[in-house]
């Protein structure tokens, strides 16, 4: 196989030595203490320890943490600030080897066993195919007894030549986690210890297209050119298994495998993806790997040539990823002359179960580990698409959720997946936006998984080979297109935002995506609500995921408001926080939530247009209440220079006690800018006031239904200080909110006037609370009023 240079993404990453004063050795175990809170627990009979790189661990290199030994013939003792290890000198078993959690985690579970239960909160799964609703999920890495495990001994080692071979049998290769509550730091040293994650292509992070559907080339073209004419961008075309021959003689078997162009469908594939590409689209094409390579495909004379074999057989060279003849001409025979033709990276749809002719070997995890490796050569970011295939998967980003059932339940179930995936590092899943197959058309359903899909790691729309399931907005209900549309065009808006938390996710080790408890560890309210979660630093969403009530036209989710001011994202309505309640959503809306000082950098939007660069134009949102600062982070959005240090920040800060904002200038690599940037900042859940910049008044536009002050700077490019002559909302809209609701709501008209009549006269909470219980109101109603009422 080609060999790797020092200088390659993943090989800068590999440090599998662990420092040799954090190693405690005797003749058949050795503990590594790589953190306070982390160690490594080896046994082998033969006293041989493995020192090389495995498929989940890649660096072993931290400093070393103070600890201590107590040690005798028979016991040791290894106590660091933060953890106590107990092993009786033998085997590994449950009655030899313990660790405590120091700190008052749990009265009963804070001790890991050696083999025993670990009671973590869970991390990912394999695939959701033929999922409808919740499946069991793998474990992870966070739990609230305080500890958790991985067991690496079976993982296979990775050699000099980086290929694989398995490890030693019989041998024991524990890596102990017990960071308590300290969530955050466990994920950064998880990274640390198995490789970060890639930044991957501004692109990447806008909307993606695709359909199991059999295009022509017309067909498609005129797709997109719809699509654009529509004012509806994607940065990503994904084409499905289509794109090649399919229609084989019976002798080869099944059409699923391909590497040759249906030329009947393309008939100028280059042109065709420099079409797609002119236009500022990415290109994915789906593989089936599985049938290997047959006798008809285009480059099988040169494979079989390459592999030793006579093409004039045409006898089927077997899918061997546990043979390095295979893997390498796989690359260059198969796949680099798409690449150089126009293919970006590759769709890894399905292989051959978790078997292969190493015993033990996963072809899964070959497959996204050599793909990743290979299209990252010549200095690009590794990306591929496909399945999860455990532990340091988040290296070969992004993650194909598979086919999924068309349902609520479906739905349902989604957000909670994501943000638990974040326990496992795990943090760039793509699921089929809508669902795959099955199920019946909702556009109701349709609409919200949508909104939920923007508000998700990858925004990718897909859908299964029926001519009635299609995905486009214009299939839907006139409400609900025009809904999708706006929503398809903010996925755009919030790429500055979404690529400075890719930049996060790479350096700082913290994914887009967070289950609340990462924030809140100690409140037992950030457990109890599964489907909300972070949104980066700044947002909150509590997503839409069951129907609406049709009489009320609002459909309802469950969120927990954490302490402190909340606002919502899009109307700039104030909440105060420390409470769980119910928030209420017409179609067009979602509930999402920006915290109190929250400064959320979004994209202009560019009429007709797919493209994704570095934004000429910020709106630049910000939210009152507290003081805070939000640097964003630009590169030149394909390369790797960004690990060298070669990218913008920019960074905003608010003094809400000074009712200040300063916008610094620039700092670092000025021609990854546009040559002209202008920023307009929108304040959003305050009153009516101004700004004042240098003593001057700027002119503004204040928005009431928005709560919104709208101001334009202009290009900006020495450090601006503004002075907030504002004031956080008090929701001084709220009447003309009710009468909206109420307007719309399918209830008599006597309960209208009387409901209305009751909320003009501005109750205490707790008095209003019991006027709308006396009159025996359905939940859902008197729920929508005081959300509406009460802040």
């Amino acid at each position: 196989m080609r060999t790797i240079d020092e200088s390659h993404f993943y090989t800068r990453d590999m440090k599998p030595l662990a420092r040799p004063e954090a190693i405690i050795q005797g003749d058949h175990y050795r503990f590594t203490i790589l953190t306070s809170r982390m160690i490594r627990m080896e046994y082998a009979e033969d006293g041989r320890f493995e020192d090389r790189p495995t498929q989940t661990v890649w660096n072993r290199d931290f400093p070393v943490p103070s600890f201590r030994i107590v040690e005798d013939d028979t016991e040791l003792q290894i106590i660091t600030e933060h953890v106590h290890l107990h092993y009786t000198k033998g085997p590994f078993a449950e009655n030899t080897l313990y660790v405590d959690v120091l700190g008052n985690f749990s009265t009963y579970y804070s001790r890991y066993t050696f083999g025993g239960p670990l009671r973590t909160l869970k991390g990912t799964a394999r695939t959701l195919d033929h999922a409808d609703g919740e499946i069991p999920l793998e474990e992870g890495i966070i739990s609230r007894q305080g500890y958790a495990a991985i067991d690496d001994s079976a993982s296979f080692v990775l050699t000099e030549d980086h290929f694989v071979e398995p490890r030693q049998a019989g041998a024991k290769d524990i890596y102990y986690f017990g960071y308590g509550h300290d969530y955050k730091q466990a994920l950064k040293d998880f990274y640390h210890l198995t490789g970060p994650t890639p930044m991957l292509p501004r692109q990447v992070l806008g909307n993606w297209w695709s359909r199991y559907w059999r295009y022509n080339e017309k067909e498609y073209k005129d797709l997109m050119t719809r699509f654009k004419k529509e004012d509806v961008p994607f940065s990503v075309s994904v084409i499905d298994m289509d794109w090649h021959v399919t229609d084989i003689p019976e002798k080869y078997g099944s059409g699923w495998t391909g590497y040759t162009w249906n030329r009947d469908l393309f008939p100028d594939p280059r042109g065709f993806l420099k079409w797609l590409k002119d236009d500022d689209r990415m290109v994915t094409l789906n593989l089936h790997p599985a049938d290997g390579v047959r006798g008809f495909e285009e480059a099988y004379e040169a494979m079989a040539v390459a592999m030793g074999l006579d093409p004039d057989t045409e006898d089927r060279i077997p899918f061997d990823f546990s043979d390095k003849t295979f893997i390498e001409n796989y690359f260059t025979k198969l796949h680099h002359p798409h690449e150089a033709d126009g293919v970006d990276f590759w769709w890894i749809d399905w292989q051959q179960g978790a078997n292969s002719k190493i015993k033990g070997l996963d072809p899964l995890w070959m497959l996204n580990h050599y793909h990743a490796l290979d299209i990252a050569r010549d200095g690009n970011r590794p990306l591929i698409f496909s399945r999860y295939a455990g532990p340091g998967s988040h290296r070969y980003p992004v993650g194909f959720s598979g086919d999924t059932i068309i349902s609520w339940a479906s739905l349902k179930f989604q957000p909670y997946f994501t943000a638990t995936a974040s326990n496992i590092g795990y943090g760039w899943w793509s699921h089929d936006i809508g669902g795959h197959q099955r199920g019946e058309k909702d556009d109701e359903l349709s609409t919200r998984w949508l909104q939920y899909g923007v508000f998700s790691p990858i925004m990718r729309l897909h859908s299964t080979m029926s001519i009635f399931n299609g995905k486009e907005p214009w299939r839907y209900s006139v409400e609900a297109e025009q809904v999708m549309k706006r929503y398809l065009r903010l996925r755009h808006q919030l790429v500055p935002y979404i690529y400075t938390m890719n930049a996060r996710n790479h350096f700082d080790g913290l994914p887009l995506v967070s289950p609340m408890y990462y924030e809140h560890p100690e409140d037992e309210l950030a457990y109890a609500v599964p489907n909300q979660y972070y949104f980066g630093t700044e947002m909150m969403v509590a997503p839409i995921v069951e129907p609406m009530n049709q009489k009320l036209h609002v459909a309802a989710t469950t969120a927990w408001l954490p302490d402190g001011e909340w606002f919502d994202f899009f109307s700039g309505h104030r909440y105060t926080g420390g409470k769980q309640m119910r928030l209420f959503r017409k179609l067009d809306e979602q509930a999402v939530l920006a915290k109190a000082g929250a400064i959320i950098p979004l994209g202009r939007h560019v009429e007709h247009s797919n493209a994704l660069h570095n934004p000429e134009h910020l709106d630049v949102h910000v939210f009152p209440g507290a003081s805070n600062q939000f640097t964003l982070f630009e590169d030149d959005s394909v390369g790797v220079a960004h690990r060298d240090g070669e990218n913008v920040e920019t960074s905003f800060e608010l003094d809400w006690v000074a009712r200040t904002m300063t916008i610094a200038a620039p700092i670092g690599k000025q021609e990854l800018l546009p040559e002209k940037r202008v920023i307009t900042v929108i304040l959003r859940g305050v009153n009516e006031g101004y700004v004042v910049r240098d003593g001057e008044t700027l002119p503004g536009e204040y928005d009431p239904k928005k709560q919104s002050l709208t101001v334009s700077l202009g290009e900006v490019t020495e450090t601006v200080t503004l002075s907030l002559q504002v004031e956080m909302s008090t929701n001084d809209n709220r009447m003309e909110r009710l009468y909206e609701f109420l307007d719309q709501a399918e209830i008599g008209y006597d309960l209208k006037d009387r409901l209305y009549r009751l909320l003009t006269q501005r109750l205490e909470p707790i008095n209003l609370m019991h006027q709308l219980q006396a009159l025996d109101l359905e939940k859902d109603l008197v729920d929508c009023l005081l959300e509406l009422m009460l802040y």
